[in-house]
């Protein structure tokens, strides 16, 4: 019996805003870094059901250091006509003996953990991964390429930047490791200057995709991610904490549009150019915490940890995406009360599933 995707509605989303791109891909090869995480999850999705719908016969390569753990708990995307897997850690994978029309290089570890705990670790995982992705882009003589980098490049957006574009000069406080993330960003930036480097002396320019923040199935609810704190704190009940005071202000872009994002930069990015990716639609973590407690049928208590300081600057975090919107029509389409409906219900009916299973294990 042919089990329905949970996720038909967005994935049908995803290939009405994006149909007319994918005869691009029609008979090629694409190499996807980063396939088992949130972005990669989602790429594969959408490949999957773009490749089926359209009959595009592609064939899609995910590196992986652990695809047999991913083909364990994902058996859907693993075993979708087109996907195969290959074991390797993107700092030193080997190069696949195919050439390969496009490349995604999707992987890296926003991790505030390892931030503060191991920065050396990931500075050398983001930026030495970049460098062998390029490296192989030039081996097999891929021009069509895509970078994830991070609107975490910027640094500290200031108060009276409302939505920061992307010719803002910042940069990460090197001297904050914790609080800003800024071996995270820092190394994003030297990522990207691999890709200018690489554009001027191989002529491989990868689009860079800036990304902001998102919500969606897939988003790890146990991470230093607001927003999937809130929903997880929502699923257990209530109530939903507020670490800080709730003033810093962020905007959230589902994962349905995000990818619709994410292959339009693939097909139809400019070489070298750098757009954000995200959300304009700006709201306090304040208000976040309560639209998240909304969305539950018990509403839960909504609890701030600590007062606001008088005087003290509102952080932010929202991109300008009006080049995106003016260059190649990129939109957001659902909007965040529908996005958190949806990845409520997602997760409510994965806990369901895995206490269905579990039930069955046991008697």
């Amino acid at each position: 019996m042919e089990i329905s995707n949970p996720l038909s509605q967005d994935i049908d989303h995803i290939l009405k805003h994006t149909k007319a791109l994918w005869e691009d891909l029609r008979e090629k090869r694409v190499f996807l870094t980063g396939g088992t995480g949130f972005f990669g999850k989602w790429l594969l999705e959408s490949f999957a059901w773009a490749n089926d719908q359209l009959k595009l016969d592609a064939q899609m390569v995910v590196l992986s250091r652990n695809p047999d753990s991913f083909k364990t708990r994902y058996p859907h995307l693993a075993e979708a006509s087109g996907v195969r897997f290959q074991q390797g850690d993107v700092r030193d994978f080997g190069f696949p003996q195919e050439r390969f029309d496009f490349i995604i290089h999707a992987a890296t570890d926003a991790s505030a953990q390892l931030n503060a705990e191991n920065p050396l670790l990931m500075v050398d995982t983001i930026v030495e991964g970049t460098r062998r992705t390029l490296e192989f882009a030039r081996h097999c003589g891929t021009k069509r390429l895509l970078f994830t980098s991070s609107g975490a490049v910027y640094g500290k957006q200031p108060p009276e930047v409302s939505h920061v574009p992307e010719d803002y000069s910042g940069a990460p406080d090197t001297t904050q490791l914790v609080s800003t993330y800024s071996a995270y960003g820092e190394a994003k930036r030297l990522a990207e200057l691999l890709c200018s480097i690489y554009q001027k002396e191989y002529s491989i320019g990868p689009t860079i995709a800036r990304c902001f923040a998102f919500v969606g199935p897939y988003l790890n609810l146990n991470i230093h991610y607001a927003i999937g704190n809130f929903i997880r704190d929502g699923l257990a009940g209530g109530p939903i904490h507020i670490a800080g005071d709730g003033t810093p202000c962020n905007s959230y872009m589902y994962a349905a549009d995000l990818a619709v994002w994410l292959w339009t930069l693939l097909f139809r990015g400019v070489p070298g150019e750098a757009y954000n990716v995200g959300s304009e639609d700006t709201i306090t973590i304040k208000d976040l915490a309560y639209e998240v407690a909304a969305s539950f049928p018990n509403s839960p208590k909504v609890v701030i940890a600590k007062s606001h300081v008088p005087g003290q600057p509102v952080e932010r975090y929202v991109p300008s995406v009006k080049k995106a919107r003016e260059q190649l029509k990129l939109d957001s389409g659902i909007t965040l009360g529908e996005a958190l409906r949806r990845t409520i219900k997602w997760n409510w009916a994965k806990e369901m599933n895995i206490e269905h299973r579990t039930s069955n294990i046991e008697h």
